[in-house]
C-alpha cells in the first residue's frame, strides 16, 4: 500500500534532541508528551480480518495503469479521512493548553494540504490515463463507479 509519510524527519530528530538535553539537564521526561509522538499505522493488509478493499478494482476490466492509481487515490482519500478525524481529536481534546493545541493542528492542517496536494496530482494523472486509454463506454462507466465507491 502507498503510504505518504507527511511527518518531518527534520522536526522528528529536532524533538529527540530537545529530550536529550532536558535529560542531561535533569529535567523528567514527559512520557504523555512521548508517547503522543509515537504513531504506529498499520495498512490494511496488516489489519487482521481486514478484507482488501481492492477486489473490485482488481476485478474490472480496466487497464492495469489505471487500477494502481485508482488504488492509490483510495489510500490518498483514507488517509484525508484519517487526518480530519485526527484533526477534529486535537480540536476536542481540553487537556492541551492553547500553544500545544495550536501547533498540533498546523502540523496536521499541513499533512493535510499535503494529502490533498497528492490527491490532485493522482486525479490529474488518472484523467491523462483516461484520456490515452481510449475506455468503451462500459469501461468508463465502471471507472465512474469504482471511483464513487
Amino acid at each position: 500500500m502507498l503510504r505518504l509519510d507527511t511527518n518531518s524527519t527534520v522536526s522528528r530528530v529536532a524533538e529527540s534532541v530537545r529530550r536529550q538535553a532536558a535529560r542531561q539537564e535533569g529535567d523528567s521526561v514527559d512520557m504523555a508528551s512521548l508517547r503522543q509522538g509515537l504513531r504506529v499505522s498499520l495498512s490494511d493488509l496488516g489489519k487482521p480480518g481486514q478484507p482488501p478493499k481492492n477486489d473490485d478494482i482488481d476485478e474490472s476490466s480496466l487497464p492495469d495503469a489505471i487500477k494502481e492509481v485508482l488504488k492509490m487515490i483510495r489510500e490518498i482519500k483514507a488517509q484525508i479521512a484519517e487526518r480530519k478525524a485526527e484533526l477534529e481529536a486535537i480540536a476536542a481534546d481540553r487537556s492541551l493548553d492553547e500553544e500545544t493545541r495550536m501547533q498540533r493542528m498546523e502540523a496536521v492542517q499541513s499533512q493535510l494540504a499535503s494529502l490533498q496536494g497528492a490527491l490532485s496530482s493522482a486525479n490529474a494523472n488518472l484523467a491523462k490515463l483516461v484520456r490515452e486509454a481510449g475506455l468503451s463506454q462500459e469501461q468508463a462507466a465502471e471507472l465512474s463507479a469504482l471511483l464513487t465507491a
